[in-house]
């Protein structure tokens, strides 16, 4: 097996909204053993990938590894939805033909010292029913043993487009695919999503990009089973003109939005490189004075940051965040910031909502240039001359160990800035790599921890507050210093309250716990400053 791509997304477990890193195990032939690369093996034996595993990111295991909550073959779930059909014929990197219901069990999974087996029961795939089709199919594969195997009944099956993005382009090569499909978890169905665009190079008036195109809209959402191979074309933008001609062109391939299960739908999410399109441009026509404009003067660049050890241009990332100020709840973004092109000081922070109802939406917080706000090079320096996480790196690095940066996470907090680095070590006789630190920079102090709770402690323990509290209505009790370990557990219960209070639809019970929040975050602020 192989996990080609771990990817980010949200689930609703009961109540909760949580952010979880998914990926998919699928088959890779070419780790068997030389002695077992055999036709058999490869073409009717080792036939599908099987299940998943999913963590939340906000949580880890013991010696810094992922806390899974899906995990083991026959998949095993803590949470409220189950993998009931984890075979995945239909992949990222199922690039060759299989046949599946020959006389050969299929390899499902490991159990003990045997394995389990299991004939396909999908609707996936072209039935091989007499000798003409075995011999076409040998001369178009340049196979013999398709033509001479006896391994073959009348059920049997191959498989032919098995990567997801062969199989879209060989129904509609008219649409540019997004660079990073994601596998999705659907009332116990595994589904790969991607994204699609309309494309064109003749749009009047406007500069190509990279991609030779100067019109770009994610007009189509895609949905591809991951056991039966079924694919679905979603229109999400109506508005756009090629995919209504398309439609007229096509008028079966194409289905509404609203006809996709509502349970697959919570997981569409505002496409990456449409918004890294979107940010290259913006970071020169932000500029509205047309003198400004002309000479350039107020160009941004995306900006870098330290990945693994070497410096490398931000990507978009996502992150469910909270914005108390824009009047949303909690929101599932993709979020860049910018810098000025010259300079490593921030200047911009942008973020397109995913979620149904604001989906689409983008939402910009532009910061002072009379103020300096810190960019994530700036960010990556102080964190480097920090002396204790400095010694850190020389130790590790000293018992042959690979120090490795994760991305650096740009969080808005009120009127400030949150910024967030994971630190995975990896040893030279593991390729996996374990979370060793959570480095945490808030305005003019850096905090480590071995979590995000400890990095937190430790950026908030270094001063004691003192500040007044509000103090419910029923309370007779009288004003009180607090300090900085009772601020945040007082910060945390409160927070704790608001879900609550939102959970049973108390509207305004949670603004009253979000305000007394903010009032203690005000505080710390205060302090820090």
């Amino acid at each position: 097996y192989t996990f080609n791509s771990v990817n980010v997304d949200r689930y609703h477990f009961g109540d909760d909204y949580s952010q979880v890193m998914i990926s998919a195990r699928e088959i890779n032939t070419d780790n068997l053993p030389q002695s077992a690369q055999t036709w058999i093996n490869k073409k009717l034996q080792y036939t599908h990938g099987y299940g998943i595993v999913m963590a939340p990111v906000n949580e880890i295991g013991q010696e810094g590894l992922p806390d899974l909550i899906i995990k083991d073959i026959p998949p095993k779930s803590s949470v409220s939805t189950n993998v009931d059909r984890p075979e995945i014929y239909y992949g990222e990197k199922t690039f060759s033909y299989i046949i599946a219901n020959t006389k050969i069990p299929e390899f499902d999974y490991p159990k003990g010292n045997q394995n389990e087996t299991v004939h396909y029961e999908g609707s996936g795939g072209l039935f091989i029913k007499n000798g003409w089709r075995k011999l076409l199919l040998a001369l178009h594969f340049k196979d013999t043993n398709i033509l001479f195997t006896n391994y073959l009944n009348p059920e049997s099956k191959i498989m032919i487009y098995r990567s997801i993005n062969q199989r879209v382009r060989m129904l509609a090569r008219f649409l540019q695919l997004d660079s990073t499909p994601y596998i999705v978890l659907s009332e116990g169905k595994l589904y790969w999503m991607l994204d699609a665009y309309t494309t064109t190079s003749k749009y009047p008036y406007s500069n190509l990009s990279k991609g030779g195109y100067n019109y770009i809209r994610n007009s189509v959402k895609i949905t591809v089973d991951a056991y039966n191979g079924d694919v679905n074309f979603y229109v999400i933008d109506n508005n756009d003109p090629l995919i209504r001609t398309y439609r007229k062109i096509f008028p079966d391939l194409f289905k509404d939005f609203s006809e996709m299960p509502k349970d697959l739908a919570l997981h569409v999410r505002y496409p990456r490189d449409l918004f890294q399109t979107q940010a290259e441009i913006y970071s020169v026509y932000h500029m509205t004075d047309p003198v400004v404009f002309y000479n350039k003067e107020d160009k941004w660049a995306i900006p870098n940051e330290i990945y693994a050890q070497e410096p490398t241009v931000m990507n978009p990332y996502y992150a469910i965040i909270n914005f108390a100020d824009q009047n949303y709840l909690e929101e599932y973004v993709l979020m860049l910031p910018f810098t000025p092109s010259t300079k490593n000081n921030m200047i911009s922070w942008v973020a397109a909502m995913c979620d149904a109802e604001n989906y689409g939406k983008i939402i910009e917080y532009q910061f002072p240039k009379e103020k300096l706000i810190f960019g994530p090079m700036q960010i990556e320096s102080r964190i480097d001359q920090n002396t204790e996480i400095s010694q850190l790196f020389t130790l590790w690095g000293q018992k042959g160990s690979t120090v490795i940066r994760g991305n650096l996470l740009v969080y808005p907090v009120k009127d400030s800035l949150f910024y967030v680095e994971p630190i995975y070590l990896q040893s030279e006789q593991s390729e996996l790599p374990e979370l060793k630190r959570v480095i945490v920079a808030y305005q003019n102090k850096i905090g480590v921890g071995l979590d995000l709770k400890g990095a937190l402690k430790q950026i908030f323990s270094e001063t004691k507050v003192q500040t007044q509290t509000s103090i419910p209505a029923e309370s007779t009790g009288q004003l009180q210093d607090l300090n900085v370990q009772e601020l945040i557990n007082k910060a945390v219960d409160d927070f704790d309250a608001a879900q609550e209070k939102l959970r049973a639809g108390d509207f305004t019970g949670y603004g009253d716990y979000i305000n007394r929040l903010q009032e203690t975050l005000e505080n710390l602020q205060k302090e820090m400053e």
